[in-house]
């Protein structure tokens, strides 16, 4: 039996997660964490029994609380950032899934890695600001972190038993999102909901909206350095429109491994609370019979500045990514809320980018305040 806690549980990536556990006997869940959909999370306590549910908001938890009183037995409610702590740390768990989105995952999974839980990582947030903190840890307590993302997934899977030898490159695969094809005056006009109907994924609305800015390849672009150890240089983007190929890894000896499958999360997932064995997942197949054709294409930097300027974030280093990942943070909410325009999500990354004084091996704290330093320059110029 391997026991369970999800930091995020009533997002695409906690629901689907739930999902795999739901239809797998040796996995228990022990513990979650929401914002403030509370609706869900009674269910959830329903279905699954953890032992401990955090809720951001105190008032809601306290809504919460009345609302299981008559749960058996019982779940003890808690709240706030220690609430996620004490989920993250729950003596009972062996892996945290961190499927929160946003910077507020970083604690919660420095706490979790130091009391010695395997990581099934999901919030990118905590690589691309403090990979430098959260690999060096993991190492130093000899914990585990699994990719829940599928093109990191996929490369993690393609270097099973690779571990000896070097890679020569990273193919890190992306969809092209919903405008791929279009030019920066077709994007002038695009609205929210055209910006949600991705072709191919089914996720939460901020990763959409990322992957049509390709604003969340150039965060996986700066996750996979760290994860992988590997120079900004040595990851290659490259579009695959059918989302079948995940990613590759190409050997120093020209060998190229790929990982395939349909676009379903609960494969990643599955394989990061799995691992290494693999178990039955349910769902559809590839059919090679029918596969008409795996197409590639180069990414369009010029059109789709979110990639472009992750990469001069992670070449800058320091403190520049966290300026890249919170000011998309900010603009991303904003468009979500229809204030400001699809492309003011690029001058707006651009504009804090181009004021910020780097900071050279930032602690968690001093990341923290870049956030809050991005988050006043941006509502200081574009008032909603």
């Amino acid at each position: 039996m391997k026991n369970i806690a999800i930091l995020g549980s009533t997002g695409s990536i906690g629901t689907q997660t739930l999902d795999v556990i739901r239809h797998n006997d040796d996995l228990k869940l022990v513990a979650i964490s929401a914002g403030s959909n509370i609706i869900l999370l009674e269910e959830q306590i329903r279905e699954f029994h953890p032992e401990l549910v955090a809720v951001w908001s105190e008032s809601k938890a306290k809504e919460l609380r009345t609302a299981v009183a008559d749960v058996t037995p019982a779940v003890k409610v808690v709240s706030g950032m220690d609430g996620l702590l004490e989920v993250a740390t729950i003596a009972s768990s062996d892996i945290l899934v961190t499927a929160v989105v946003g910077m507020i995952g970083i604690r919660p999974t420095i706490a979790a890695i130091k009391a010695g839980k395997d990581i099934g990582l999901a919030n990118k947030e905590t690589l691309v600001t403090a990979g430098h903190i959260i690999m060096p840890l993991a190492a130093e307590c000899n914990v585990s972190i699994l990719p829940v993302d599928s093109e990191h997934s996929a490369i993690f899977q393609c270097l099973h038993g690779e571990r000896e030898n070097a890679i020569h490159k990273i193919l890190l695969t992306a969809s092209g999102g919903p405008f791929r094809g279009r030019t920066k005056k077709d994007l002038e006009l695009v609205t929210l909901d055209q910006a949600l109907r991705h072709p191919n994924w089914s996720m939460g609305k901020k990763i959409t909206i990322d992957s049509a800015t390709m604003v969340n390849k150039g965060l996986e672009v700066i996750e996979a350095k760290w994860l992988f150890g590997v120079q900004p240089e040595q990851i290659q983007v490259v579009v695959q429109p059918q989302s079948i190929i995940h990613s590759m890894v190409e050997f120093e000896d020209g060998a190229v491994m790929a990982q395939l499958g349909t676009p379903d999360m609960r494969l990643p997932i599955q394989y990061a609370l799995y691992y290494p064995k693999r178990v039955y997942l349910d769902g559809k197949r590839l059919n090679f019979e029918t596969l008409s054709q795996i197409t590639f294409e180069k990414p369009d930097m010029d059109t789709f500045l979110g990639l472009k300027y992750a990469y001069e974030a992670i070449n800058t280093g320091g403190s520049m990514p966290t300026v890249l990942n919170a000011a998309n943070e900010l603009a991303v909410a904003k468009f979500l809320n229809k204030t400001v325009r699809f492309l003011e999500i690029y001058d707006m990354i651009r504009f804090c980018m181009d004021q910020h004084k780097v900071i050279e091996n930032p602690g968690v704290e001093e990341i923290l305040e870049t956030e809050q330093w991005v988050y006043e320059t941006i509502e200081s110029r574009w008032i909603s």
